[in-house]
């Protein structure tokens, strides 16, 4: 059973690439979609209140056609920032927020948050599952995830000693040279 929910998993991963993992959208990011909409239909009512050429005028009313998706997309923010006119929408705060929605998101989960998850999806999956094999196999991978934890924390104090004891690395890694090619190999991608 254990062995068909981690085949599952694994698969799950190679098929979709872990490229595709994201954070669920921010605050921030939900602000920016909101706020991208908002700056939209002000540039389209601008236009034509300015009589502008009629190409602009119907960029700028596809322009927020389009950004509606962007906030179906990412959801309504809990609080709107201050957009009914393009002096408010062009304030420093709302540069700052596009900024930090641009940065959030090209964020991507880390090894650990992809493999944390996934332990804690096929903990669940056993738990729907239940019975005596759901409860071994639930059992086996609350363990299998402690175990990460811990490994995680190992690698973690490894990297800090040897950043506070320059000296002492080259004797830090001689000591490791007796692991095997596969543990030198989890290691190795478990630190980037």
């Amino acid at each position: 059973m254990t062995k068909i929910l981690v085949t599952l998993t694994a698969l799950a991963f190679i098929l979709t690439g872990c490229d595709t993992l994201r954070f669920a959208p921010s605050e921030q990011q939900k602000q920016n979609a909101w706020l991208h909409n908002c700056t939209a239909i002000v540039a389209a009512e601008d236009a034509k209140a300015e009589q502008t050429s009629p190409e602009l005028q119907a960029l700028t009313e596809l322009s927020e056609l389009q950004s509606r998706a962007f906030v179906s997309y990412f959801g309504v923010p809990k609080e709107f920032p201050e957009a009914k006119t393009a002096e408010d929408i062009l304030a420093q705060s709302n540069w700052q927020l596009a900024r930090t929605a641009l940065a959030e998101s090209a964020e991507r989960p880390d090894t650990w948050q992809v493999a944390d998850s996934a332990i804690e999806l096929a903990i669940a999956v056993c738990a729907l599952l239940g019975g005596v094999y759901g409860t071994k196999a639930a059992s086996f991978l609350k363990d299998a995830r402690a175990k990460s934890a811990a490994l995680k924390e190992i690698i973690a104090g490894n990297e800090l000693f040897k950043k506070q004891n320059p000296a002492q690395a080259p004797v830090f890694k001689e000591a490791h040279q007796a692991q095997s090619p596969q543990t030198r190999q989890i290691v190795a991608e478990m630190k980037t």
